[in-house]
């Protein structure tokens, strides 16, 4: 039995450690929030917290996981009030909305790690993150607001 974290929940699971979490969240959680992209960990669409660090949940087994804190989209804000979420909506960031979740999560670490990142580490973080709608402007402009909205 594994037992993990989630959102502030104590979750325990007794199915395959090698399961990925992004199939725990989805399938056995039922947080739809977490997308599927690539399946290979290239996309970020499918990204996460653990310990406050993005991970991709789709090459990342529910063990690494155990007695740790994972957090998702849902979790990030129930009523979607992080700055980083209400920079989004003001900003109207969302293209297709696909791969917002993973954005946000990915953006939502780095200023975990660095509250005013410049615009170059801003996209040096975010490299990894795929958008096939381009909207690569407006995720900065949104992560720069969210920055200095939490002053």
């Amino acid at each position: 039995m594994i037992l993990l974290y989630l959102n502030d929940t104590e979750q325990r699971f007794e199915g395959s450690p090698q399961m990925p979490l992004l199939w725990f969240l989805r399938d056995v959680v039922g947080l739809t929030g977490t997308k599927f992209g690539c399946g290979m960990g290239l996309c970020g669409a499918c990204t996460v917290h653990i310990d406050g660090s993005a991970v991709r949940s789709c090459v990342t087994p529910v063990a690494a996981a155990a007695g740790r804190k994972l957090t998702t989209i849902e979790g990030l804000s129930p009523v979607a009030t992080h700055p980083l979420q209400q920079a989004w909506r003001e900003l109207n960031v969302a293209q297709c909305g696909y791969c917002q979740p993973g954005q946000i999560m990915q953006a939502a670490s780095l200023l975990n790690d660095n509250p005013h990142p410049t615009e170059a580490e801003i996209d040096a973080a975010m490299s990894g993150n795929i958008c096939r709608c381009g909207t690569y402007t407006r995720i900065r402009a949104a992560i720069k607001q969210a920055a200095e909205t939490a002053l």
